[in-house]
């Protein structure tokens, strides 16, 4: 087996993780950066990111008014001083792509051109038609290139995190091309893997978002925060769950029921179709179950309406939302509804950090979805996660470069590597007439739709959390049928699918002790916010049995919790 070395290793190659090898590269070109992706970098899950990312720079706006409206969003969850320093850098960020070259659309006299998004109190959201983050992608990419300190490692995945004494030391990757296990020793190491939508069966993440960063900080001792809250976007097509940017509401789309009612006036009067993701996608889900919605070959659905808005602002602003309602609805979005019911989008909760981007795990790092700062407390604003991703992969870049200037490399036992090749090679590829890793899969994907999905309850959740446990007893006897080297996806989806019980454990377990309702996480059994008691967040830690879980206090700063209206 190989050894490689690297001052820093960046894990994941998306918006956050390409924005932090830049930031740790141009600190000084004498630390090598290592970059790990599990596919090439413009195959990482940004790319599908539609409507725009956050920030204030329009003079009609203020750093006040994003926090307070960010914290609000949040159900009062969020970290006040990391909302601030958030907000304060965000600007900087996304001036720094126009700079590097992103087409930003432009408003009549020439500049950066603003559009609505949820929860937001004015139009803050900076966009690309509604390609956003195939964009912003593009561009950090091309800038990625001119560090020559920079090494990519394209479709190679991490399987371990090596960690002695409460610092990271190195890693064990297996390059898919070739299925050779090798091992980088680094002084500091950023997970930027993104998010986990695979657990559920209607998502709009992409085949790629299967929690690995998250499972490997947990298995190394590091936290996860906020796993409870798990976004439901309210546009995804039916079916697989496609999304439907909420830049189509953002530019004046509407949702209709099968009465041809706005029905959005009787749930959010102020904001409409553009109150938080939460408070929407709940409304839809009601029209549903009380028989508002239309029937079609998925299941019911909720109307949205973009015919208003004309050809040319459909063609020049929402061109994929056109493509998708014409390619996969079947519709023409001219002059048909879209179709429309929640989808799985989002993951508010992951690695535990501070506003500096460090997990308590000395050297490592966490940024973009795969961590949790919080400044999404128990709902995320849209728009908001583009610069998140910006914003704290630039700390996380900053940060690891300073510790691995200040720190020497810790050695890496063969003893250490070859325990978990062991586990991988001989527990996994050699075993022989098991069971097929889909059927474990798709029952998890059932059990997290149906018991931890948009309404939850006590009895759901435990059967939940004992169907995972068993799932878990079950992986065991899990089996590759493809027993080759080069590009054996079969075997790599199976150590996704390990990850993916993991994160789907801890996302369940969290979900039962907090006993109330905030933002995405709604209870019906406790159906009320309770700032008395849950004002908190869960630190779910990995035990021998069951997870453990530690209560941290929520940063408060200048605005007290209220009750949440739109």
């Amino acid at each position: 087996m190989d050894k490689i070395r690297a001052d820093v290793i960046v894990i994941g190659a998306g918006a956050a993780g390409l924005r932090a090898a830049i930031e740790a590269a141009s600190m000084n070109q004498k630390l090598k950066i290592a970059l790990i992706s599990k596919v090439y970098p413009m195959r990482s899950h940004t790319v599908s990111a539609e409507g725009g990312a956050a920030a204030v720079i329009k003079e009609y706006d203020n750093l006040e008014s994003h926090a307070y409206d960010t914290v609000k969003g949040s159900d009062f969850l969020a970290d006040q001083d990391a909302v601030e320093a958030f907000v304060s850098r965000a600007p900087m960020e996304l001036k720094n792509l126009e700079k590097w070259g992103l087409p930003w659309a432009r408003d009549e006299q020439g500049r950066m051109a603003a559009r609505a998004f949820g929860g937001m109190s004015v139009k803050r959201t900076f966009f690309a038609a509604d390609k956003t983050g195939f964009y912003i992608l593009h561009t950090l990419f091309q800038r990625s290139i001119l560090y020559e300190n920079i090494e990519r490692f394209d479709e190679w995945f991490v399987t371990s995190l090596i960690v002695e004494n409460n610092r990271f030391k190195g890693l064990t990757a297996i390059d898919i091309k070739n299925g050779t296990f090798h091992y980088f020793e680094g002084k500091a190491a950023i997970i930027c893997t993104g998010g986990i939508g695979q657990l559920y069966k209607t998502t709009s993440n992409g085949a790629i978002n299967t929690g690995d960063g998250m499972a490997l900080a947990y298995r190394v001792g590091a936290p996860l925060k906020d796993m409870e809250f798990v976004q439901f976007h309210p546009t995804g097509l039916p079916g697989k769950g496609l999304l439907i940017t909420e830049a189509a509401r953002g530019e004046g789309g509407y949702l209709l029921n099968n009465q041809n009612e706005r029905f959005m006036k009787r749930y959010a009067p102020e904001k409409l179709e553009l109150a938080a993701r939460d408070v929407v996608s709940r409304a839809i889900f009601n029209e549903i179950k009380e028989g508002r919605g239309f029937k079609g070959k998925y299941g019911d659905y909720i109307g949205l309406d973009i015919r208003h808005l004309g050809k040319d602002v459909i063609d020049k602003k929402l061109p994929t939302v056109k493509e998708m309602a014409e390619k996969y609805a079947g519709v023409n979005p001219y002059n048909e509804l879209i179709p429309v019911r929640p989808t799985m989008h989002y993951m508010m909760g992951g690695v535990h950090t501070n506003k500096e981007a460090e997990t308590p795990i000395a050297g490592l790092y966490a940024a973009g979805e795969a961590a949790c700062v919080s400044i999404n407390g128990a709902n995320r604003l849209g728009s908001n996660s583009l610069t998140e991703c910006l914003v704290f992969g630039s700390i996380a870049g900053y940060n690891a470069a300073r510790f691995a200037l200040e720190h020497d490399y810790l050695e890496v036992s063969k003893e250490e590597v070859t325990r978990e090749e062991n586990r991988i090679f001989d527990g996994l590829i050699k075993k022989e007439n098991g069971i097929p890793p889909s059927d474990i899969l798709y029952e998890l994907k059932d059990i997290m739709e149906e018991k931890v999905g948009i309404l939850r309850n006590g009895k759901d959740l435990e059967e939940a959390l004992s169907s995972i446990m068993k799932l878990k007893e079950r992986f065991k006897q899990v089996s590759v049928t493809d027993k080759s080297k080069t590009y054996n996806t079969d075997f790599i989806q199976i150590l996704e699918l390990d990850f993916m019980l993991d994160v789907a454990e801890t996302i369940t377990y969290a979900a039962l002790k907090r006993k109330e309702s905030r933002g995405a996480h709604y209870r019906v059994d406790f159906p009320k916010r309770d700032d008395e008691h849950f004002l908190v967040h869960q630190l779910v830690y990995k035990s021998e049995y069951e997870p453990r879980i530690e209560l941290l206090p929520v940063v408060i700063t200048k605005w007290k919790p209220t009750e949440r209206k739109y």
